[in-house]
């Protein structure tokens, strides 16, 4: 099999900036949360019940990621992008015109639900796919910065949602924000989705891909195939992805309701704070990226996992405090750990199983990991909080998490080939 050629930057660009959506779409809800409960469910549990909305819908993450993974080792990147970006983009219009609980009752609800739940299968194959695509298209010596721009891109798709929410939020009243304003942010979605589906149509196709399909060399089978020889590479990607999940889930998209849940701050000042943070880890990931590459996974992951293990629970202590830079402080730092775990986790994770049955690896492994350490986090941090009384139960969740998972760094086995490190020393 001849060595596959780079893809070019055009190609490379598309697949990093289509995460904008992904991720638009998923921490709008998030951001929305307090809104969306009074909007769609209503009572004391609102806030509650929409986080486990949140939950159930992210449990369809690995089921997507299973069918698309397969149909993407079989068919190709290109087709399995195209197909995710046209389902996400029809859950989000129709998430838009949805009719609420004041007009149709409890089955406003539920309908949103549905929508959560195909948005969360489409999603499957989405992020698994780019960073594939992006893994397999990149240099050798700079595969960590280059797939790590799935995460950051993804950060500007969170940027958005917070900025969007924020800015509709405070510019409009409540009763029109309840009314029709919530609708907004969605139909924004669904034409940035639109947006980008059209202009995916023009990526190539993964070079890699094309090499073992040129070949012969393609698992008939993708997901047996992953099982039956890479269990180990798919454990690891589980570990790495449920570090990188908790800390994005529950430091990032959790933290404006938490700050609003908290009494802390109101909705728009917590949307405002998220912003800022958002930024943070947009700046600091492709940093992140870029020292993977030059000193390895392994010791960006562990010097990450132990931050994250001494950090969170100081840091929600600030965020529970009444002073707003304090709170500030704690939102930023939580945001760049968190972008830093998700910078190089994109790539340690792909490159644990090879291009035969990455994609398949990649959901048995990683998505797993995120629909049970990202989907339910929020709701089960809201949940403790709001019994156990504790402020910093959040962080305490991160980390154990981290606890849990640093032996598994600690025996990772480097995927930075050693002519690159020494390479740039």
């Amino acid at each position: 099999m001849t060595a596959p050629r780079q893809l070019d930057r055009r190609s490379l660009t598309l697949a990093a900036l289509s995460t904008v959506v992904e991720w638009y779409d998923f921490t709008l809800y998030l951001y929305l949360a307090t809104v969306l409960s009074r909007v769609f469910y209503q009572g004391e549990a609102a806030v509650l019940t929409t986080l486990a909305g949140f939950a159930v819908a992210y449990l369809m993450r690995p089921v997507g990621a299973m069918v698309f993974g397969h149909f993407g080792d079989r068919h190709g990147r290109r087709a399995t992008l195209l197909a995710s970006m046209g389902l996400m983009t029809a859950a989000m219009l129709v998430t838009a015109l949805l009719p609420t609980a004041a007009q149709i009752g409890p089955a406003a609800g539920v309908l949103l639900l549905v929508l959560r739940c195909v948005m969360g299968f489409a999603v499957g194959g989405e992020y698994t796919g780019v960073v594939a695509y992006l893994l397999e298209g990149a240099p050798p010596h700079r595969r960590g910065f280059v797939t790590s721009l799935a995460a950051a891109t993804s950060e500007i798709g969170g940027l958005l949602a917070a900025g969007v929410s924020a800015l509709t939020v405070s510019l409009l009243p409540a009763p029109a924000l309840d009314d029709w304003g919530w609708r907004l942010p969605f139909l924004f979605g669904a034409a940035l989705a639109g947006s980008i589906l059209f202009a995916r149509a023009g990526m190539k196709e993964s070079p890699e891909f094309e090499s073992h399909r040129d070949a012969g060399t393609l698992a008939s089978r993708p997901l047996l195939h992953a099982l039956s020889r890479h269990r180990a590479g798919i454990l690891r990607g589980f570990a790495i992805s449920a570090l990188g999940s908790i800390t994005y889930y529950v430091g990032i998209t959790y933290v404006p309701v938490y700050l609003t849940s908290a009494g802390s701050l109101g909705e728009a000042q917590a949307l405002q704070l998220a912003t800022i943070a958002a930024l943070a880890v947009i700046v600091v990931t492709p940093f992140v990226g870029l020292l993977s590459d030059r000193v390895g996974r392994r010791p960006v992951l562990v010097g990450l996992a132990v931050l994250c293990a001494a950090m969170p629970y100081v840091l929600f202590r600030l965020l529970a405090g009444a002073s707003s830079g304090a709170a500030l402080l704690g939102a930023v730092v939580l945001a760049m750990l968190a972008g830093g775990v998700s910078a190089v986790g994109a790539v340690a994770t792909a490159e644990q199983v090879p291009a035969q049955g990455r994609l398949s690896g990649l959901a048995l492994g990683a998505t797993t990991a995120t629909a049970l350490f990202g989907g339910l986090t929020p709701w089960l941090a809201q949940m403790l909080m709001e019994r156990t009384g504790a402020p910093t139960a959040p962080g305490v969740m991160i980390a154990a998490v981290a606890l849990c998972v640093l032996p598994v760094l600690w025996m990772l086995p480097e995927t930075v080939p050693a002519r690159f490190r020494d390479s740039k020393r």
